[in-house]
């Protein structure tokens, strides 16, 4: 290596397809970490990701915690491949929203991943439509595949000229695991001394 030449930072990987707020807030937080040179690899499978980072494919991975499988994952990390939850952070979505295909007067469909299903009153569908990604939306709603769909709003943005803004649902502040093979915890509770967590509870 030269003397100009950056050393190669770690590969994360982490849910796709491209534009999932997934990828966006693993962004966010290389950026929060310092890490200028890392990688980011998308992966429509936890568990492939796992199996990455056990074959040296992958150091890092990074999993939203309301995530339908994050249970099984978290499972099959320590037991099967000795992959630990090595760090842990809180980040807001991107601003979503329940947007709809332009000419719908009463939609009748919802397309939504099934970890927003607490988001909206989803009541008014007479059927819902679960996806894996809030990302596979905007298409299926360009497709006519379904009438609504609960996705980021800057894909009503991007598509306005078919595709309107029905309610605006805004972030969630959801929590986020970083799984890597170096363990953290020794048996004892991992917490951080940081932030305004402890100034809180210091009121009590």
């Amino acid at each position: 290596m030269t003397e100009h030449e950056e050393k190669a930072g770690p590969n994360f990987v982490t849910l796709g397809p491209a534009g999932t707020n997934h990828e966006f807030v693993t962004g966010k937080y290389l950026e929060y970490r310092g890490l200028k040179n890392a990688q980011i690899k998308l992966i429509d499978d936890f568990l492939v990701g796992l199996s990455m980072i056990n074959s040296g494919n992958a150091d890092y991975m990074i999993q939203v915690a309301v995530h339908p499988a994050c249970a099984n994952v978290v499972a099959t990390a320590h037991f099967e491949y000795g992959i630990h939850v090595i760090d842990t952070f809180i980040s807001p979505s991107k601003e979503l929203g329940i947007v709809t295909r332009r000419g719908i007067k009463t939609p009748k469909t919802l397309a939504l991943q099934p970890a927003t299903i607490k988001y909206t009153n989803v009541e008014k569908w007479e059927k819902l439509v679960y996806v894996n990604s809030i990302m596979h939306i905007p298409e299926g709603l360009l497709n006519g595949k379904y009438d609504s769909g609960l996705t980021t709003l800057e894909a009503a943005e991007k598509h306005k000229d078919q595709l309107r803004v029905d309610l605006q649902v805004g972030t969630v502040d959801d929590p986020w695991l970083v799984y890597g093979k170096c363990r953290v915890s020794s048996g004892n509770l991992v917490a951080s001394s940081s932030g305004t967590v402890p100034q809180n509870l210091s009121s009590f």
